[in-house]
């Protein structure tokens, strides 16, 4: 059973990029265990950057960076992390269960050889998603959703205490993308989501809190988007969205103006 109101994420006075070109400025944020943070916010303003410096694979520019109490690269053992859905993840020969069996390879040493009771994980993680059935088809002759599903079992295999996401829902139609926000919400009860989507009123409706991110995170702890913190995310007014009501509803733009 989780333990609430620790933290698991620490980020202070964080500034990150690469090479010369500066992402995110003085990023200050703080998850406790057992949320399910959602954060939103436009193409290029720092989301994905965000995770990588989480996953320590960005290293800081300046600023502080905790995991479950650890420096970043420590605490990444912690993690489940599941990219964004690329194309040439449908490719690739292989079956669902050697995917999902993937989890486990660096869990707890890399090159070890897997034994039955890490096979026991796997098929207790096949079986939490409803994979079992499809367990032995090759990973490109499944849907988009339940590709995005095995990708997430890959990752509860190591067993995380968190489970990071980025943009799980890009790459699958609405039913698909209902599905899967239910299914993380299930997921929830066990591990501590944060997850990165453009969906704001899917997010909305699924998850605990909600924050912005556009070079700075805007968060508050709170499942509610001001007019404020979404202008200042996305340069536009956009109307007030709480509590879970998916009531979203978007200012007309003047004619002539062009907003990402």
């Amino acid at each position: 059973m989780m333990k609430k109101d620790d933290t698991v994420i620490s980020l202070r006075s964080v500034y990150a990029g690469y090479d010369e070109e500066t992402i995110l400025e003085d990023v200050n944020f703080e998850m406790l265990q057992g949320d399910f943070v959602g954060m939103i916010g436009p193409n290029g303003g720092g989301k994905t950057t965000l995770l990588k410096v989480i996953l320590g694979l960005i290293k800081p520019n300046k600023g502080e960076v905790k995991v479950m109490g650890e420096s970043a690269q420590a605490g990444r053992r912690h993690i489940g992390y599941v990219p964004q859905l690329q194309v040439d993840d449908m490719s690739f020969p292989v079956s669902v269960w050697e995917v999902v069996r993937m989890g486990r390879i660096s869990h707890p040493a890399i090159f070890r050889r897997l034994t039955p009771e890490d096979d026991a994980i796997v098929a207790e993680k096949l079986d939490w998603l409803g994979l079992q059935d499809i367990r032995k088809r090759s990973i490109s002759e499944i849907s988009g959703g339940q590709r995005q599903r095995v990708f997430i079992a890959r990752a509860l295999a190591a067993e995380p205490q968190l489970l990071l996401l980025d943009e799980p829902t890009a790459s699958v139609d609405v039913t698909a993308s209902q599905n899967l926000f239910e299914l993380l919400a299930k997921i929830n009860q066990q591990v501590t989501i944060l997850l990165i989507s453009h969906d704001i009123t899917a997010i909305s409706r699924y998850v605990k809190t909600i924050g912005c991110v556009n070079r700075q995170v805007i968060y508050h702890r709170e499942k509610q988007l001001s007019v404020e913190m979404l202008t200042k995310s996305y340069g536009c007014p956009v109307d007030l969205i709480a509590h879970g009501v998916p009531h979203r509803v978007l200012d007309e733009h003047h004619m002539g103006e062009h907003h990402d």
